[in-house]
């Protein structure tokens, strides 16, 4: 099984580099991240509190997430591709996602999701270092915070870059600091600054180290 693991904060490029490496390789891409955004989405949508630790929980357990290879993401029979990349849900993600037992349940589901596919390029947060420690390649996407809130303020257009700034700040100490999982570079990770690179040269620095590794 051909596992490659991209994590890094928001706005790092994750995204964009995992499906156009995936698309080099002809691999599947698997976007983790909107796993953990489908459970804000679907925890919101019931009114059921974020930080309520034992509700969010069985929402991830019982949640029917389908994931298209267009992108698409049906949240128990509704399309939400949309709904999870608004400001609520960003809002209330990191919290989500802090949840032991929603971390739990997606792990098995990526797990899963890699098993059934033979592998894939999977982006996160802890795929290498937690979902996947012995994948192929482990890389870590990482830019300056002006540049990460940049990105994502051309992203999100009714948000201003200053809520931006604060939000993914705010993000990042949510995400490195909790206990289940944080947001780190693995030990043996490929560590890429794409600050002032652009996509086919993060993704043919990523291609070399691959060649190294096989």
């Amino acid at each position: 099984m051909k596992v490659i693991a991209i994590d890094g904060p928001a706005g790092s490029g994750k995204s964009t580099v995992a499906r156009a490496l995936a698309s080099r390789l002809g691999l599947r891409y698997l976007d983790t991240g909107a796993m953990y955004r489908s459970v804000a989405f679907a925890a919101l949508r019931r009114g059921i509190d974020p930080a309520d630790v034992d509700p969010v929980g069985k929402v991830a357990r019982d949640l029917d997430l389908r994931m298209g290879d267009d992108g698409t993401i049906s949240v128990d029979g509704v399309d939400a591709s949309i709904e999870i990349r608004g400001p609520e849900v960003t809002r209330a993600v990191s919290i989500v996602a802090s949840n032991p037992e929603v971390r739990k349940e997606m792990r098995r589901r990526q797990r899963e999701w890699a098993t059934k596919h033979g592998g894939g390029v999977l982006e996160g947060r802890d795929i290498g270092t937690v979902v996947f420690p012995d994948a192929e390649l482990k890389v870590y996407l990482d830019a300056s915070p002006e540049v990460r809130a940049s990105r994502r303020s051309r992203e999100v257009a009714e948000l201003a870059y200053e809520t931006v700034a604060t939000d993914l700040a705010r993000r990042d100490a949510l995400d490195q600091g909790r206990s289940d999982s944080p947001l780190r570079e693995a030990d043996d990770a490929v560590v890429i600054d794409t600050s002032d690179l652009s996509v086919d040269d993060i993704v043919d620095a990523v291609l070399g180290h691959l060649g190294g590794a096989d």
